[in-house]
């Protein structure tokens, strides 16, 4: 089993779901298996992972909020108890190796140094092996980086290593050392790479392979046309679906900008753009990986495009510090560009982009991260690959699905039942229903099995039902007027 999901990627991000920016990796998995247009997340980070690798809701597991932000109130306070087991927890009792590749936005924040405890990081959940880093995101450059619960360094003396690169090569090395020793041994890789959360670090290579493709000198208004048509000749919008309004009274159109905002905006985006082709190019990697050991047939790959809606923390001009940003401190487009433009995404810069450009990815939805009531938050294309059962090759599913069905969907697929105790306590029931019925051809059109769902973040909130969706009226945006997230 190979559960990938990417980080901070509206539905529009790749070229799977009509994006304009090359994912050929998700494009595989598509092609290969089944492409989900009504897929949901939770809108932000630490919540919709903790309810992807458990299959309960994002409060149920304590994280109503990120990790950073936690309080001690009740489905608020970061912890994940020990009577809702992880799926990694599960396999492991059943046979399985199991391992965690990127980022662990699920350890609480005060149990996030080399002080511990340790038993809320991945290898105290049930992962086998970790690589990866403890947060919300880390420079890629030069990572806060860790194998398991011990601090590692090998960008040290190492000019040019990337995170995104050196995470594909752990885990490729990870699966041929435990097929090398036990063929028959099943496993289970979580692979969950920093991008495209800032900052946006992908190598040079990337960004000058992106910024020839010359994909965003029209603007961020254009962009949504053409993603927008895109999407209607792929099929994974329906034919008469309707363009959300651009927000004029919050959001500049590209023909209102200078020439000189227009250039840095158009670099701030093809970082990004690179960021994200880079990302999808080492899980490719890491997916022929598995076909080269001959394992790809019968091995489920879940392919995830963000954890939430593209992100707003670049505030509305941009940013080549996003710590700054946050902060407050905003630099204008006149300083950006003297200073910045030709190191943009390099290890001298903590890099975001503008806001619109975030927008714009979320197409045809409104909003964006942060915002749990409206698709733009929550909507996420999805792939599934299983090659030995999935003989639909390259079908659409449109039922209404969420993270909290990743879980019971893998138990399902590998045989194994929901346990009702682990290591002595009593589990609280699995709240997500299974997807494996999509599966099969002659379900295409079956009704979603999944009949009720609640959205909720920071207040913002809705509930699906049936088809319908009831949801609070958003009246601010999730940033102020500084473009402060």
């Amino acid at each position: 089993v190979l559960l990938i999901m990417t980080d901070d990627q509206g539905f529009a991000v790749p070229s799977t779901f009509g994006g304009v920016i090359p994912t050929p990796a998700l494009d595989r998995i598509a092609n290969s298996g089944l492409r989900y247009t009504n897929f949901h997340s939770v809108a932000v980070c630490s919540a919709t992972r903790a309810a992807l690798i458990t299959g309960r809701n994002h409060h149920e597991m304590g994280f109503g909020t990120v990790s950073e932000t936690a309080t001690g109130y009740p489905g608020y306070n970061s912890i994940m108890t020990r009577d809702k087991a992880t799926i990694g927890k599960i396999l492991k009792d059943n046979g399985y190796r199991t391992s965690w590749f990127g980022k662990d936005h699920n350890t609480p924040d005060f149990q996030a140094s080399q002080a511990g405890p340790f038993d809320q990081w991945p290898t105290g959940m049930g992962f086998d092996y970790f690589y990866g880093f403890v947060g919300g995101d880390t420079n890629q450059w030069q990572p806060n980086l860790f194998r398991n619960t011990t601090a590692i360094y090998p960008f040290q003396g190492n000019p040019g290593w990337n995170l995104t690169t050196a995470q594909a090569d752990d885990a490729i090395d990870w699966m041929k050392r435990i097929n090398a020793l036990s063929p028959e041994q099943p496993f289970f890789v979580y692979y969950v790479p920093g991008g495209t959360h800032a900052p946006h670090h992908p190598t040079k290579e990337w960004i000058d392979k992106i910024s020839r493709m010359h994909l965003f000198d029209e603007g961020w208004n254009k962009l949504r046309e053409t993603i927008f048509a895109n999407q209607k000749k792929l099929g994974v919008i329906p034919p008469d679906a309707k363009l959300t309004p651009w927000p004029k009274d919050m959001l500049k159109e590209w023909d209102a900008l200078s020439a000189a905002e227009k250039k840095m905006f158009i670099r701030q985006v093809e970082v990004f753009a690179a960021y994200a082709a880079y990302t999808d190019h080492e899980i490719g990697r890491v997916i022929q990986a598995v076909e080269d050991m001959g394992k790809l047939d019968n091995t489920l790959i879940i392919f995830i495009s963000g954890d939430n809606g593209n992100s707003v923390e670049g505030t509305m001009l941009g940013t080549p510090n996003e710590v700054a940003a946050v902060q407050g401190v905003h630099l204008p487009v006149e300083a950006q560009l003297k200073d910045f433009y030709d190191i943009w995404g390099s290890d001298l810069t903590y890099p975001h982009m503008a806001i619109p450009w975030t927008w714009a990815f979320d197409t045809p939805f409104s909003w964006t991260k942060l915002v749990a009531s409206h698709f733009g938050g929550t909507k996420q294309g999805m792939a599934i690959s299983w090659p030995k059962v999935i003989k639909d090759k390259g079908g659409i599913r449109w039922q209404f699905h969420h993270v909290i069905d990743v879980v019971p969907t893998i138990l399902e697929a590998t045989g194994i039942p929901a346990p009702k105790v682990v290591d002595g306590l009593e589990q609280k029931p699995i709240e997500g229903v299974r997807m494996v019925y999509t599966f099969d051809k002659q379900n295409a059109n079956a009704p979603s099995a999944h009949k009720t769902q609640y959205f909720e973040v920071t207040g913002d909130h809705a509930i699906y039902h049936d088809g319908w969706m009831a949801s609070s009226k958003v009246v601010e945006a999730p940033w102020n007027n500084a473009g402060e997230a």
